[in-house]
């Protein structure tokens, strides 16, 4: 079992959220769509070399954005990962994968 955590601008939490728990993340037991989001916010600069959503290149942007953390099978990890790239608005979406100790399956 892994946890993946992942930040995500408030305007594209749910369209985000839907395309992980699509792929089979969220899913602890018999219960799906599982997850813990807190609202914060994000800071970054676009370099000259990106193509933000947000912001504009050389200036320190900041955005309110949502920590979303859930869980996920070994075995759908992979899929989590391209749902969330293919769904995520940021050119390089800021993520985390942790390996469980497998006594939190």
């Amino acid at each position: 079992m892994y946890k993946l955590c992942f930040f995500v601008p408030e305007a594209n939490l749910e369209s985000v959220k839907q395309s992980l728990f699509a792929a089979g993340a969220g899913r602890i037991g018999d219960y799906d769509c599982c997850c813990w989001q807190t609202l914060g916010t994000g800071q970054f600069r676009p370099l000259a070399d990106s193509n933000p959503h947000l912001g504009q290149h050389g200036v320190v942007e900041t955005v309110s954005e949502y920590k979303v953390e859930m869980v996920c099978e070994d075995h759908l990890v992979d899929a989590a990962i391209t749902a969330l790239r293919n769904s995520h608005p940021y050119e390089e979406p800021a993520f985390e994968v942790w390996m469980l100790d497998p006594r939190c399956s």
